[in-house]
């Protein structure tokens, strides 16, 4: 059985929203992020991303981690198209063409989108985001993401999904980190076909069954 690493509280969402949407079995070993402990080397401290008993799995000491089947993969992304390309059916590839342009939109949206994306992201969580100042520094964030915003706009202008013209795993790799920058609603509404898209495909029941875990989650 597939085993994860890490919390929904992270990046994990993107392979535990593939994990609802293929109704698939796996085991969820809650490893949480060590900056979020007050002592998280604490002899009685929850297993966490600096724990020995993990670097042990992941010496990048990063979540999320799985473990099939004795092949351990580190990166999250790189984790998705694997367990997609395994169970197959039209979330995963259909051929070798769909496979590059998903992998092709999948590193679109680490080194394009990612970086500047948490920056809206952190300053929301941190509630800079209700400042003048944190409103400042996510409008200067939209500029530079607007050119991979457009890159993104004129596709879902004729296509409803990524790839495919279906919902596959291309689309919960984008969708993640696209979601990073949500909070900061001009954004969307200068990209309307994009915002469509994110509703869309945030509108399955794999994507709400993942956030209400989420949601639920106690750290």
């Amino acid at each position: 059985m597939l085993k994860i690493y890490g919390v929904y509280k992270s990046r994990a969402t993107r392979v535990l929203w593939l994990m609802e949407e293929l109704g698939a079995p796996f085991e969820l070993v809650p490893v949480l992020q060590a900056y979020k402990l007050k002592d998280p080397m604490a002899a009685d401290a929850r297993l966490n991303t600096r724990s020995a008993g993990f670097l042990a799995v992941n010496p990048m000491g990063s979540i999320p981690t799985i473990e099939d089947d004795g092949l351990v993969l580190n990166e999250s992304l790189a984790q998705t198209l694997y367990v997609a390309r395994k169970h197959g059916g039209p979330i995963a590839p259909r051929d070798l063409i769909e496979e590059a342009q998903m992998l092709q939109w999948s590193l679109f949206a680490a080194t394009s989108i990612e970086t500047e994306a948490l920056k809206i992201s952190m300053a929301n969580n941190e509630g800079r985001l209700a400042t003048e100042a944190g409103q400042a520094e996510a409008k200067a964030v939209a500029r530079i993401l607007s050119r991979p915003f457009g890159v993104m706009e004129k596709h879902f202008s004729s296509n409803d999904y990524a790839v495919g013209g279906r919902f596959t795993v291309a689309d919960i790799n984008l969708g993640e980190v696209v979601r990073y920058a949500q909070a900061y609603q001009p954004l969307f509404d200068a990209h309307p076909k994009t915002a469509e898209w994110l509703a869309r495909i945030q509108a399955r029941p794999g994507f709400k069954a993942m956030w209400e875990k989420r949601l639920a989650e106690v750290e």
